[in-house]
């Protein structure tokens, strides 16, 4: 587990994502009849997005295909899609922690210090793997599709929905099934439509990079807890499965002053985007899925409910996806529609996209684009 593998060590962080996504269980392939179902109501759900958004939905030459996953699959590509984010991260942890080790005369004076050091750095990759494996595993186990975060994914004309959550959360709402398929399908296809624009993507993917670049982490966390464990008790290994999936432990305590003041540009940028695709899944649902109104307040409100992988996306991450984070971007576009702004004008242009001050006065971003 300790071979090198770089600063982060992915067999760890595919493991932990695997066991928890399955929950030590193994999953049944995809019904054929269910894959099929969802190609069906993909193209509806297709066709409807462009009509709403005129966004074009094309990726590599395909039209975009709705195409159902087991959790396992999910996670897989999930780490896969992540792996430039938590590689990016790896090498801003590794470096904060050797400017941290003792250099010679300390460690000739401190010997246990050095040593304790020494293993924590030959430690490191492989907690981080755990942890990044732990978030990936619990989001499987919750999202509906691939985009339930708000993050791009590599070009691909596929869109992943998990089926098994689609139908478990059907039966906890007794919501009828296809009506709920098709709205998935819509949310995963208007998100798709947005975070496949260049400019939009590009934007993103750096607010994100930059954010992960920006940590300060406290190298006496890590020690701090494990000396809490007890060797001795029985529990010891979910305990230390804990410690190594808590985000203080790896991030450290504080936000750093450059992380902060990247802040108010993702929140801003994020907001905009889930304002822009709810509200693209309610008109496009409007006499399409009957039930509509009843499977949107239920799925808002699970995804502004708290869960274990949310701490870690939000310290890791930088994305902060509250009640108050959904509300400020549903705002923005009904301020931009009240004033019959046009929603189309922001994916035109990077510089088209509104500010953090824009986004909470919709009237100055219409403002500044029609000068």
């Amino acid at each position: 587990m300790l071979q090198g593998q770089g600063p982060l060590n992915w067999d760890a962080a595919r493991q932990f994502a695997l066991m928890i996504a399955t929950d030590g269980a193994s999953e049944q392939n995809i019904d054929p009849a269910v894959r099929f179902r969802y190609q069906e109501l993909g193209r509806i759900a297709d066709l409807h997005v462009q009509q709403v958004t005129g966004l074009e939905t094309v990726t590599l030459g395909r039209a975009v295909e709705v195409t159902p996953v087991t959790r396992t699959t999910w996670a897989q590509h999930a780490l896969d899609a992540y792996r430039p984010l938590f590689q990016h991260l790896a090498g801003t942890l590794g470096a904060a922690s050797a400017a941290s080790t003792p250099g010679l005369d300390e460690e000739e004076s401190e010997p246990g210090l050095a040593m304790f050091g020494g293993l924590m750095q030959m430690l490191a990759p492989m907690m981080l793997g755990m942890s990044v494996g732990s978030m990936v595993g619990h989001l499987s186990r919750r999202s509906f599709g691939q985009y339930d975060l708000p993050i791009p994914r590599p070009a691909s004309p596929e869109v992943h929905v998990v089926s098994a959550t689609v139908d478990a959360f059907a039966d906890a709402w007794s919501l009828p099934i296809d009506d709920l398929r098709l709205w998935v399908s819509l949310q995963e296809i208007a998100s798709h439509a947005v975070l496949t624009i260049p400019h939009v993507r590009t934007e993103l993917e750096s607010l994100l990079m930059s954010y992960v670049a920006g940590f300060q982490p406290n190298p006496d966390a890590l020690g701090d807890k494990l000396a809490a464990l007890d060797p001795s008790d029985a529990s010891g290994l979910a305990d230390l499965q804990q410690v190594l999936g808590d985000p203080e432990v790896l991030l450290g305590a504080m936000q750093s002053p450059a992380q902060r003041a990247l802040l108010p540009r993702l929140d801003a940028l994020v907001a905009t985007i889930i304002g822009y695709v709810d509200h693209t899944v309610d008109v496009a649902a409007r006499g399409l899925v009957a039930t509509a109104p009843r499977i949107a307040e239920a799925a808002r409100r699970r995804r502004v409910e708290a869960d274990q992988s949310d701490v870690f996306v939000e310290r890791l991450l930088g994305l902060t996806l509250t009640q108050a984070a959904v509300e400020r971007g549903h705002a923005f576009v009904a301020g931009v529609l009240e004033r019959d702004g046009d929603l189309a004008r922001l994916w035109q242009a990077a510089d088209l996209l509104p500010t953090p001050a824009e986004v909470d006065a919709p009237g100055l971003w219409l403002a500044r684009i029609d000068l």
